[in-house]
């Protein structure tokens, strides 16, 4: 047994989370290192999760635009549909250069890579085992930031060959012809969307009557709509009640409790994730998840041990890469008491459907809820130059300003960019800006960001009649 000592900081999983307290740790002049059980440094993130998801995305894009393209030039549709080795060949050269810019970073900050399985043995003590290989860390702090896993639906044969996860969608071997997504959340209606773009014929069924209610309900009701000219059926307000293999080839027979039966090539289940902390041993560190897996912290992203902290999707909300990386980095400051600003409020969230999804700020149920007073800006992309350069006919901007201050409140976008064009509206928002920059600002054309101007102009006049 060869056990590491000496250590200041301890992070488990180099994910956004762990590889960002490692790094911040490191620059504070202290010894780190990072345990990874994965075959790829970076977590769930980078394996699984956050880029081969979207490197499929695009892959699925770039399909489209093919087909598109074809169609164009010869009047008819492409006959034949993508392979698997077409749409997931991008993946493995992505994750493999992402996870070698990530393995380079540590070593640069001379973090020290530990590979195995970690687990406590006592609050100091974290066993790491890689096959017969055991050691004992003892650092002065420990990061505890292993991601999630997906959740595994109650009731339901889990080894059927006829279902996956999201954590599984890149290694499958053929594209089924017909699918249902069990799960509106996000990643649900990730896939749902993307799948769909291929011509599959997508059910999603989800026991909420409402997806995204955390969303403007506007975009949401847009993205269902635009889903649904995809072809999409959404059996929402229903329940799966069981899930059984029928004919040759087999497909699955899905029953949901109101009686109706759907037949389908491929069962993808995304009923939401938990903390992936069952093979930690938290009881020996005096530690215990709650029934999703996820740790409770303080504001500092303390534990109830002081010196065992957590981030990223382990603690839950907001769930999002990029706030990951900033709790990571922020404990790392507070386990080390330097003096650092919280995570600011305004962060944005982006949901890669298709058409992707970003918001930042309120929304007007929220604003509704609250009593604030506002007055609404819209642009469409049919009425920026841009968005008729680009053959985006239906996506939409949608500002919300105070009033009264005229203070921005809330950004909302659907369609080709919207990832990268809310950041414009998070910055103003972060400097307290509102209505009259907009107004005042002059932005270059033909692009995106009119839809700023356009939409300010809106809202502008509805507030002077």
């Amino acid at each position: 047994m060869n056990d590491v000592t000496h250590l200041d900081l301890l992070c488990i999983g180099s994910g956004p989370a762990g590889q960002r307290a490692a790094v911040q740790a490191a620059k504070l002049g202290k010894r780190v290192a990072v345990v990874e059980k994965r075959r790829v440094v970076g977590g769930v993130c980078l394996d699984t999760g956050t880029i081969p998801s979207k490197t499929f995305r695009e892959a699925v894009l770039a399909f489209g635009r093919q087909a598109e393209q074809f169609r164009t030039r010869h009047g008819f549709t492409a006959p034949s549909r993508p392979g698997v080795d077409q749409l997931f060949s991008r993946v493995s050269e992505v994750v493999e250069r992402e996870s070698e810019v990530v393995e380079r970073q540590l070593q640069r900050n001379d973090v020290m890579m530990i590979r195995g399985e970690a687990s406590f043995v006592d609050a100091q003590t974290v066993q790491v085992v890689n096959g017969t290989t055991r050691q004992h860390v003892r650092p002065r702090y420990i990061l505890i930031a292993v991601g999630t896993t997906p959740a595994s639906p109650s009731g339901i044969d889990w080894n059927h060959e006829l279902i996956i996860t999201s954590d599984e969608v890149t290694n499958l071997k053929q594209i089924p012809r017909t699918m249902v997504v069990v799960g509106a959340g996000v990643i649900g209606l990730e896939y749902a969307s993307m799948f769909a773009s291929l011509g599959i014929e997508v059910t999603l069924v989800d026991k909420r009557t409402r997806p995204l209610e955390f969303l403007d309900t506007e975009i949401v009701d847009t993205l269902i709509h635009q889903m649904r000219n995809q072809d999409v059926t959404f059996r929402l307000g229903e329940t799966v009640e069981r899930l059984e293999s029928q004919g040759q080839p087999k497909k699955a027979a899905i029953h949901l409790d109101s009686g109706k039966k759907l037949v389908s090539d491929l069962v993808l289940f995304s009923v939401g994730r938990i903390g992936a902390t069952k093979s930690l041993n938290l009881h020996a560190a005096g530690l215990e998840a709650d029934g999703r897996g996820r740790l409770k912290v303080d504001g500092q992203f303390r534990t109830a041990v002081p010196h065992i902290f957590a981030a990223g999707d382990v603690i839950g909300y907001p769930s999002l890469a990029a706030t990951s990386s900033e709790q990571g980095r922020l404990a790392a400051c507070y386990a080390f008491d330097v003096k650092a600003e919280p995570m600011g409020y305004h962060f944005p969230i982006g949901i890669y459907a298709i058409p992707e999804i970003s918001m930042v700020g309120e929304t007007e149920q929220a604003l509704t809820t609250k009593k604030i007073p506002y007055e609404t800006g819209m642009a469409r992309y049919r009425e920026i130059a841009r968005g008729q350069i680009m053959g985006d006919d239906t996506g939409l901007l949608k500002l919300l300003f105070h009033r009264k201050t005229r203070h921005l409140l809330g950004v909302h976008v659907i369609g080709s960019g919207a990832t990268e064009l809310v950041h414009i509206g998070q910055a103003v928002l972060g400097l307290n800006g509102g209505l009259d920059y907009f107004l005042t600002t002059v932005f270059n054309y033909p692009t995106m960001a009119e839809c700023y101007k356009v939409a300010a102009l809106d809202a502008f006049n509805k507030l002077s009649q």
